[in-house]
């Protein structure tokens, strides 16, 4: 039976030779103060007053989710630490996993800066109850069902960026049907890394397939069976009862057709059918009952979702002023 680190070490030198496509530079990356306006220019200010007119435009709704989607971004101290409790992962300084949770690590953090500083300038923000909920997300961690197991988690994270890249580009679409083209360039730019992200992690999965295909298979139906949570599904606001939040924001984006059930389940076809799970051979008998778990698995969850009502009941949170 293959461990896992001897998988994680056998992939390192497929890693290190792709990472220039798996990660772009940091010359060649964009950066948070391309997209806004700067304070250093005397149009400062007639700038920041027509990025406000065009936040005015914002539903309630839209703006509440936009919110949750820059908290869940800010979070991410919390996912560089999961990272490096993972189990087998070489953590030396040149090891290519080590530069990849850097590298990935350091991409991510652009995202979080640049909706904040948005959303600062929107002045339609309570930054400190906004604040609050970000320093509570990070206070009160999370818990995604992955242990310590890196296959676990690479299942997790290619679920969770396909979500992440939905959400940010869907938010992008309808900020520019509200006219404001700002914050729909912010939100595809965004998106556009969540989505290479997503494909390098589904790509660790695919070549894991490779090498110890039951193992990962039977991480893969671990996770759908436990289902996959947002990392911010402890969300809160002050004097909230912890992920209570979480749930109001979540039927924002259902209303609003951000990210609904029925993406859940596009995840899941688009994973089954990319892992190529079907024609996975040289499985023990508990992987088949696996892969049978997985494949049936999309039809029941679009019956269920089928019967969910779009939620009616409208929340006003502590973020909007």
């Amino acid at each position: 039976m293959t461990s896992r680190g001897e998988v994680l070490q056998h992939m390192e030198g497929f890693l290190k030779s792709n990472m220039g496509t798996f990660l772009k530079s940091v010359e060649d990356s964009w950066q948070p103060a391309d997209y806004l306006p700067d304070s250093r220019q005397e149009t400062f200010f007639d700038e920041v007053k027509l990025l406000r007119e065009r936040a005015g435009n914002l539903s309630y709704d839209l703006l509440a989710v936009l919110i949750g989607d820059t908290i869940t971004e800010e979070a991410l101290p919390n996912y560089e630490a999961w990272f490096h409790e993972l189990d087998n992962l070489n953590r030396d300084r040149d090891n290519g996993w080590a530069e990849w949770i850097r590298g990935w690590t350091a991409e991510e953090n652009r995202h979080g800066d640049l909706l904040n500083r948005y959303l600062y300038l929107s002045g339609r923000v309570n930054m400190r109850e906004f604040e609050v909920s970000t320093q509570y997300l990070i206070n009160d961690g999370f818990d995604l069902g992955t242990a310590h197991d890196p296959y676990r988690a690479f299942v997790y994270t290619s679920y969770q960026e396909q979500a992440t890249n939905i959400s940010h580009r869907r938010v992008g679409q309808l900020a520019r049907t509200a006219g404001d083209d700002l914050l729909s360039k912010i939100c595809g730019m965004i998106a556009g890394d969540e989505n290479r992200h997503a494909r390098v992690y589904k790509t660790f999965v695919e070549k894991i397939f490779e090498v110890d295909p039951s193992e990962m298979m039977l991480a893969f139906e671990d996770m759908m069976r436990k289902k996959i949570v947002m990392p911010a599904h402890y969300m809160r606001e002050m004097g909230i009862e912890m992920g209570k939040t979480f749930g109001h924001f979540t039927d924002a984006a259902q209303r609003l057709g951000v990210y609904t059930s029925s993406d859940y389940t596009d995840i899941l076809d688009s994973l089954i059918h990319d892992w190529k799970i079907e024609k996975i051979g040289g499985l023990t008998g508990q992987a088949e009952k696996a892969r049978d778990y997985i494949m049936a698995l999309p039809n029941r969850l679009r019956r269920v979702a089928d019967r969910m009502p779009v939620p009616k009941l409208e929340y006003k949170f502590k973020w909007i002023s």
